[in-house]
């Protein structure tokens, strides 16, 4: 249920309270400030903050189980083939060094 600012016209306190979205707003409360039943004006708050908590959210949670089987093999493919690169860029700096020795 959501919460609602009333805002006391006595003393000018605000105050949130918790009504179904249905129910009309409250023309007389008691106020917690003042401790007396008095009128009070429901208030047009700002809102609050859409949280999404849990899995499910991305766009990448939606992929279907083939997509991320190629997505890991691509991903793969990728790593071995800078591994290569590393290896060859290692072996070709040693026959380098090897001839300037000579």
């Amino acid at each position: 249920m959501p919460c609602y600012d009333y805002k006391c016209n006595e003393c000018g306190h605000i105050f949130e309270v918790v009504q179904n979205i249905t129910d009309k707003a409250k023309k007389r409360m008691k106020c917690d400030s003042c401790d007396q039943v008095t009128s009070v004006t429901r208030l047009i708050s700002g809102g609050s903050a859409v949280l999404f908590k849990g899995s499910g959210f991305y766009q990448t949670d939606y992929r279907s189980a083939d997509y991320k089987k190629e997505e890991k093999a691509e991903s793969k493919k990728k790593e071995d083939k800078s591994k290569t690169a590393n290896t060859s860029k290692q072996t070709s700096s040693k026959g380098t060094e090897n001839d300037n020795q000579s």
